[in-house]
Order: C-alpha cells, then structure tokens, then sequence
C-alpha cells in the first residue's frame, strides 16, 4: 500500500486510508509507531531482524535474476566508488570490493543469497543499490510484511 506524503500546515504527513486503520481498530486520537522499516499499530512489531535479512535476500535474488554477473560488477563498483569519493565507507565494503574484483561468479552468489552469517552480513551493506525499480522493492516488502 503506498501512502502518499503530503503538506500538511507547515509540515509534512501521511493520510492512512480508513480501511487500514479500521483493520488495526484505530479510533481518532489513537497512535501509531514508526521507524526506517514502517508504520504499524501499538503492540505490533516492526519487522524482526529475520523478516529485515529474508528481505535483503529477496532484493538480492531479483536482482540475480534481472542482470548479468558482468553487470552488477560493475554497477556495484561504480557505486563503491562514487562512495568512497564522498567519505561513505565501511568494513562491508572493503569485503565486496575484494569480491568484485577477484572472486568468481560463485563467490558473488554466495555473498548476495548465501545463507550463512558472512552472506547475511554482507547483505547489510549491498553495493548493488539501485538496480531494481521503485515498484519491485514496494512489492518485495509488501510479500514480507504479509
């Protein structure tokens, strides 16, 4: 469901359709929680860290799916190093750079959806930021949030 952002006085908000917030029994007055993962009732858990890493992993395989090896190379590069030029930089990275450069398509696999602890903390920081349109993320999150 997409919420759009609107003016509201002199700052900004979002109307949530009254069949949402029926479907939480929210009355006027009632609350909402929110951070970076979304907006639910009270009482409500935001997505867990296995909802959050099944996500990222989700993000991976479509973008698997969608292009070459060749070209998530090199789209991940190019933003590593437009990254780094700016002072955004962290431990991860250096990890995909080596991958990126050096391994095999297989090791690039591995660190996309591997299933083990190095994939899904590699996962946390994916240098191949941008290769999926706005809708398939929209749709990736709604899947996990169902």
């Amino acid at each position: 469901m997409k919420l759009q952002v609107r003016k509201i006085g002199n700052s900004l908000g979002v109307i949530v359709p009254r069949e949402l917030l029926n479907s939480w029994d929210m009355r006027e007055g009632g609350t909402l929680e929110a951070n970076h993962a979304g907006i639910w009732p009270p009482g409500r858990k935001a997505h867990g860290h296995a909802e959050l890493d099944e996500l990222k992993r989700r993000i991976s395989l479509e973008v698997l799916a969608r292009h070459k090896p060749a070209n998530i190379r090199r789209r991940s590069l190019d933003n590593l190093a437009r990254w780094k030029k700016s002072g955004v930089w962290c431990g991860a990275y250096d990890e995909w750079l080596e991958i990126l450069q050096q391994g095999s398509d297989e090791a690039l696999f591995g660190a996309m959806v591997g299933t083990d602890d190095r994939g899904n903390r590699l996962r946390q920081s994916p240098p191949y930021a941008g290769m999926l349109p706005r809708d398939v993320l929209e749709r990736l999150r709604e899947e996990i949030a169902a």
